[in-house]
């Protein structure tokens, strides 16, 4: 059966334009990567159990679409919680590289953003952002489960916003 707009009713367009939503496949791919985000757990200090209280039932990270993963052949977020020492990041850049595109990076915590309280420390980096790039920066020591789901909705945000416009946006 051929359609054609040109032969279709008033009444039949008014009611097409009403239920017939458009929109591009780049923005159909980015709703739902936003909204099953697989996140590869890299807890390294106290704002693990931050991320882990976030996954567990009180909070439940499950009903906005994220599951924890822990491949990062699996994983498309990275959610580096916790203090990142010189030796631990040659690794945490391999896990990067080891995931698949298109892939993200959340930063949480203060120790994560910046180096926290033990910024002088020779053997700290400060911040996740010399070994990998952000997306997403969560303040705090340790932010609350509030604060790490507000972080996953700005990425969420972030994904759409850039599918939608086709501009890549910086750290949120």
């Amino acid at each position: 059966m051929d359609f054609n707009l040109e032969t279709i009713s008033p009444e039949e367009r008014r009611e097409l334009e009403r239920n017939v939503f458009m929109t591009t496949l780049e923005q159909i791919k980015a709703w739902a990567r936003s909204n099953s985000l697989w996140p590869l757990t890299f807890g390294l200090a106290c704002c693990a159990i931050e991320m882990m209280g976030t996954g567990a039932s009180h909070y439940d990270l499950d009903r906005f679409g994220v599951i924890f993963r822990t491949s990062p052949r699996q994983s498309d977020v990275m959610i580096v919680a916790g203090t990142v020492t010189k030796k631990m990041a040659p690794l945490l850049r391999r896990l990067y590289d080891q995931m698949p595109e298109p892939k993200w990076v959340i930063a949480m915590g203060s120790c994560a953003t910046a180096g926290g309280p033990y910024v002088k420390s020779y053997a700290v980096v400060k911040g996740v952002d010399q070994v990998v790039p952000v997306d997403v920066y969560i303040p705090g020591c340790p932010p609350n489960p509030a604060a790490l789901i507000y972080g996953i909705n700005k990425l969420q945000e972030k994904i759409r916003y850039e599918a939608k416009t086709g501009k890549q946006v910086t750290n949120v």
